[in-house]
C-alpha cells in the first residue's frame, strides 16, 4: 500500500510536470507567432463630423428700374401720356417706375411712363406715339405699349415694332379704354391698366437697362433747384429734404396727379443731353416733329441727394440700356426709387429747336 501511495504521488508529479511543459511550450509558440505575424491593418479613421448646417438667406429681389425691393419681376407696361396744360394733371403717373420727358412738335413735351413695380388702376390721358418711342422702347425687350395712334405713315411702323400692341384703335383692346366727360377730345382718353394687361400676357418682364443704384459717388455740387427748357415748355426740379426727393414743376406750376394731393417728386432726376433732329414723319400742319436720338453717347446732369453730378451716358445699340458714368469713369449710381429722365437738346440739335439747361438759385455749398 505504501508503494501504491508513492506510485500515485509520482504520477501526480509527472502529470503536473507535463502540464507545465505544455503551457510553457504554448507560450513560447504564441510569442514566436506574434513576433513574426504581420501587423493588422490600421483601423479606419472615424468619420469627420458633419458641417454645421447653414441657412441660406436669399438675396432681396430688387426692381432694375428703381432699385426698390419687389416680390417678383412683373411685365413692363409703357404708356404715352399727354403733357400740355389741357392734359394736366395726369392720372396714374405717381406709380411709374420711370418717367421719360420727350420733346414733341411745337416745342412742347410728352411723357412716356414705364410701369412694372406697381400698376395704376387708370392711366392717362393716353396720346399718340412718335418715331423716337420705338427705339426708346427697344431696351425693354417686348413691352406692352399703350398709345392712341400716330401719323398715318408711322402707325404701321409702330404696330410692327417690337412691342405688345395696345393701340387704342384696335377692336380687341377697345374695352381697355374710355373717355372722360370732364375734358374735351383728344385730351380725355384713359386706359384701364389691369384690363389691358390681360391682353398682354407675353409682354417682357422688367430687366436690367443699365441703371445702378446705391450710395452717391464722391463729389457732386449742392443745388437747390435745376431747370431745363424746351422752346415752349419748361421743367424745374427743387430739392426737398423732407421728401428726400426732387419736387417736379412744369411750366412754372407744381406737378400733381388726379389721385393724390402731394406734388410729384422723384429721388433721382436725369437731364440727358441728346441730339434732337427732325423726324421724317410729319404731323398735320406746318409743325415738324422732333426726333430725340437716344442711341449713342453724350453728357448728362444727374440730380440726387440735393446735389448735381456731371455724368456721361452711353447706349451703343437700341436693344441695350443706357449706362451712366461719372467724370472719373465710375458708375453713376442713382438713389433708390422712381427715376425721371428729361431728354434735353444737346450739341448737334436742330438750331431752331435748341433748348438750354439752366441752374436755378445759388449753390448751397461745394
Amino acid at each position: 500500500m505504501v508503494w501504491d501511495r508513492q506510485a500515485r504521488g509520482f504520477a501526480v508529479l509527472a502529470c503536473a510536470a507535463i502540464v507545465a511543459l505544455a503551457v510553457e511550450g504554448f507560450l513560447l509558440f504564441a510569442r514566436s507567432t506574434a513576433a513574426t505575424a504581420p501587423l493588422p491593418a490600421a483601423l479606419p479613421a472615424p468619420p469627420s463630423p458633419s458641417p454645421t448646417p447653414t441657412h441660406h438667406v436669399p438675396q432681396q429681389l430688387r426692381s432694375p428700374f428703381t432699385g426698390m425691393p419687389v416680390k417678383s419681376l412683373q411685365r413692363v407696361l409703357a404708356v404715352k401720356i399727354g403733357n400740355t396744360v389741357p392734359e394736366r394733371p395726369a392720372t396714374g403717373l405717381a406709380k411709374a417706375d420711370i418717367v421719360y420727358v420727350i420733346p414733341v412738335e411745337g416745342g412742347l413735351s410728352r411723357i412716356l411712363a414705364i410701369f412694372s413695380s406697381h400698376f395704376p388702376r387708370v392711366v392717362g390721358p393716353v396720346r399718340s406715339a412718335r418715331q423716337d418711342d420705338i427705339r426708346l422702347l427697344r431696351q425693354f425687350g417686348r413691352p406692352a405699349f399703350v398709345w392712341s395712334g400716330a401719323q398715318p405713315r408711322l402707325t404701321p411702323v409702330v404696330e410692327h415694332s417690337r412691342i405688345v400692341d395696345l393701340y387704342a384703335g384696335l377692336a380687341k383692346v377697345a374695352n381697355g379704354f374710355f373717355r372722360s366727360t370732364d375734358r374735351v377730345e383728344p385730351y380725355n382718353l384713359y386706359a384701364d391698366a389691369n384690363t389691358l394687361l390681360k391682353d398682354a400676357p407675353h409682354a417682357s418682364v422688367a430687366r436690367n437697362i443699365g441703371f445702378k443704384f446705391g450710395p452717391a459717388p464722391p463729389g457732386g455740387r449742392r443745388r437747390r433747384s435745376v431747370s431745363v427748357s424746351y422752346p415752349a415748355a419748361s421743367f424745374q426740379f427743387t430739392w426737398s429734404a423732407a421728401e428726400r426727393g426732387w419736387a417736379v414743376w412744369m411750366d412754372g406750376s407744381p406737378a400733381y396727379t388726379t389721385e393724390r394731393a402731394r406734388q410729384l417728386s422723384a429721388p433721382t432726376i436725369v437731364i440727358q443731353r441728346v441730339v434732337v433732329g427732325l423726324s421724317p414723319y410729319l404731323e398735320q400742319g406746318p409743325m415738324e416733329p422732333p426726333y430725340a436720338t437716344t442711341v449713342g453717347s453724350g453728357t448728362a446732369l444727374v440730380l440726387r441727394d440735393g446735389k448735381e453730378f456731371h455724368a456721361h451716358w452711353s447706349r451703343p445699340i437700341a436693344g441695350k440700356g443706357t449706362t451712366f458714368t461719372t467724370d472719373t469713369g465710375q458708375p453713376m449710381t442713382f438713389a433708390r426709387g422712381p427715376v425721371w429722365i428729361v431728354y434735353a437738346y444737346g450739341p448737334g440739335s436742330s438750331p431752331d429747336r435748341g433748348g438750354k439747361l439752366v441752374p436755378v438759385g445759388t449753390p448751397d455749398g461745394p
